[in-house]
């Protein structure tokens, strides 16, 4: 299989080995299995290209596992929830290098999607228009 544009940008930057890309994708796939309840509630509005653009959940990019990926547009969402509460320097690091390879990242609070999912949904349509202005 040809190396996508995507994995070339990884390598440069984090190499895994291909053990270790195999466990990351079997963790995502756990991940999809058993959802969160925000991430749930937000699927149900991103899946099947409702937005205009086709997002994936719990996928690879690099050494790490997004919560939602809009690969033709680069942008990648992440629900965060108590996790991320203690978690907010290395978050901002991944962030950092998830824009080095490209991306854009758009932080969406779980409580938000759980309590006003609308505007959860807000946030990504301008997400993605700001990028579609670029």
């Amino acid at each position: 299989m040809p190396a996508r544009k995507e994995d070339l940008v990884h390598h440069r930057f984090h190499p895994l080995g291909s053990a270790a890309r195999l466990q990351l994708a079997a963790h995502a796939a756990q991940m999809r299995a058993v959802p969160t309840a925000s991430e749930r509630i937000l699927w149900s509005a991103l899946r099947a290209g409702q937005l205009g653009v086709v997002f994936r959940r719990q996928v690879p990019v690099g050494r790490f596992i997004a919560d939602f990926l809009a690969p033709a547009v680069r942008l990648v969402i992440e629900v965060d929830g108590v996790y991320h509460e203690k978690r907010c320097t290395a978050d901002a690091r991944r962030d950092r290098l998830l824009a080095r390879m490209g991306y854009r990242v758009l932080h969406v609070d779980a409580e938000l999607v759980e309590r006003d999912n609308d505007s959860a949904v807000a946030a990504v349509r301008d997400a993605l228009a700001e990028i579609a202005r670029r």
